[in-house]
């Protein structure tokens, strides 16, 4: 039987709970930066305002957005990382990717770095049909995961320095894009780095 995501929520909440302060700690790569900076150029581009982030850890990305103008909710599973985000004065919660519990077109916004790549690949296309209801039409929905490349496959990551160790969904370019346009147009797709550090930035829209 192949995995589901309830079954790799318990495991991911306790890594996360534990490794929280550490990587509030951390420092983000450049390239890191420069990814977040684009989306916030794009969301300026077309008009965006309320922003909700998914997986959003510690908050460092959604108070850029904030300190950048947005109006941005911010939702993670990690119950010690939300209290991280709300120190920030961060307007989060803790949810799942499976339990938003916000109204149909809630967001101009959806920003997801490296969180999708918890969800198996049986329960991805549930996630991105709720992302795509909390959009309004022609919302914009950023998509970053570690993957193709060396990384394929679902399972632990050998050398996980999180314990219990994570599950992980890693996904080639073009199967990680079939999944998107099954809700999305896709708008930007392209790679940052190589090997273990292979990152996809995938930018789609909810279609008007």
């Amino acid at each position: 039987m192949s995995v589901r995501y309830d079954d790799v929520l318990g495991p991911l909440r306790t890594a996360y709970d534990g490794g929280a302060k550490r990587r509030d700690d951390t420092q983000k790569a450049p390239w890191k930066l420069a990814e977040r900076a684009a989306f916030l150029s794009r969301l300026r581009d077309h008009g965006c305002d309320r922003l909700l982030e998914i997986g959003a850890g510690t908050g460092q990305d959604s108070a850029y957005f904030r300190d950048n103008g947005l109006s941005v909710v911010a939702v993670d599973l990690s119950p010690a990382m939300v209290a991280l985000c709300r120190a920030k004065e961060l307007d989060a919660h803790v949810m799942d990717f499976l339990h938003l519990d916000f109204p149909p077109g809630s967001f101009d916004a959806v920003y997801a770095a490296n969180s999708l790549l918890h969800v198996p690949d049986r329960d991805l296309p549930a996630v991105l049909e709720a992302v795509h209801t909390l959009l309004r039409p022609g919302g914009l929905f950023f998509l970053g995961v570690y993957g193709g490349g060396v990384l394929t496959g679902e399972g632990p990551f050998e050398g996980d320095d999180h314990r219990p160790p994570r599950f992980f969904s890693f996904r080639g370019d073009e199967r990680l894009q079939e999944f998107a346009r099954q809700c999305f147009e896709v708008v930007d797709f392209h790679v940052v780095g190589t090997d273990e550090r292979r990152f996809q930035s995938l930018t789609s829209r909810r279609p008007q």
